[in-house]
């Protein structure tokens, strides 16, 4: 954040008061969930291929380890599950394979400060025909 009056203009402004550096606010902890999709369909039109692929689950997987800010503080993926479907169409609705991974507050917890305050389950258990799940991260 700039401290200094950089213009005349901007002195003149402020008539000889410093206004330039305000108070930032931070959430102490936050816990982002994010849903991605690659139309298998779409990407056989586009050459979007296998290798593309790995390389974006080690984009996602990595993106914040060379982005650090002071404007956000520590940010790290904590978890990258995959469904795999056989067909380029998909074998089940992503919906119904999102519902699969739940995050809680663990009991207790009333206002979390870390990722060890939460639970997160992952029901592998009777996936759908054609559908296969991996961690990645």
């Amino acid at each position: 954040t700039r401290m200094a009056v950089a213009t005349e203009a901007a002195a003149e402004k402020q008539d000889g008061d410093n206004r330039t550096m305000g108070r930032k606010h931070t959430v102490p902890y936050g816990l982002y969930v994010a849903h991605g999709f690659i139309s298998g369909f779409i990407a056989k039109q586009t050459r979007f291929g296998e290798d593309d692929l790995e390389l974006l689950w080690q984009a996602l997987a990595q993106m914040f380890e060379h982005d650090r800010s002071a404007a956000r503080g520590e940010m790290s993926a904590r978890g990258l599950f995959v469904f795999k479907h056989d067909s380029e169409l998909g074998n089940a609705p992503a919906h119904t394979l999102f519902e699969r991974i739940g995050i809680a507050r663990k009991p207790g917890v009333d206002v979390p400060r870390g990722f060890a305050d939460y639970d997160v389950r992952v029901n592998e258990a009777n996936l759908p025909a054609g559908v296969s799940l991996s961690r990645k991260v």
